[in-house]
């Protein structure tokens, strides 16, 4: 059985709370400062390629460049929203973590040059692959055992 947070009136964890307040917010903007900035080198880079000769036509390296932009731009919005959440809910969720982890490795799959890599490196990054896979798994599967955990042994699921 949880118990609700115990919030300490003590001056010191109020300074502690604001300080973390401060400091998510500071990281907030940042982000999208970032994000921002990421957007714009993506779109730059996507027009320089479009028009350099032969125009409209983009090589297979310069597309997977770009491809990888395009992941860090996604990364950075799921990062955006681990932040939001922790500011507007006082929690991290995991689930989010996950995501951005497999986002991270996907953007690191697609940007890698396959040939120039040994084989245990290969199962090295499909191992992690797995892992993210399975961690993701369990953790919607406990999100989903928890609201009949807390209704009690005897409820019916409503999946």
């Amino acid at each position: 059985m949880s118990q609700p947070p115990v919030h300490s009136h003590h001056p010191m964890m109020r300074v502690t709370e604001r300080f973390e307040q401060v400091i998510t917010v500071v990281l907030l903007v940042m982000m999208m400062f970032a994000i921002l900035v990421s957007t714009i080198d993506l779109g730059w880079n996507l027009i320089k390629e479009l028009v350099k000769p032969p125009v409209a036509l983009i090589g297979v390296k310069e597309v997977s460049e770009i491809f990888g932009l395009v992941f860090m731009v996604l990364i950075g919005l799921e990062l955006l929203e681990t932040i939001k959440t922790y500011l507007t809910k006082d929690q991290l969720h995991v689930e989010i973590v996950f995501l951005v982890a497999m986002i991270a490795v996907a953007r690191k799959v697609i940007i890698l040059d396959i040939k120039e890599l040994d084989a245990l490196m290969l199962l090295g990054i499909a191992a992690i692959i797995l892992a993210l896979a399975a961690g993701f798994f369990f953790v919607k599967l406990a999100y989903r055992k928890a609201p009949r955990a807390a209704k009690g042994p005897d409820a019916a699921p409503h999946d």
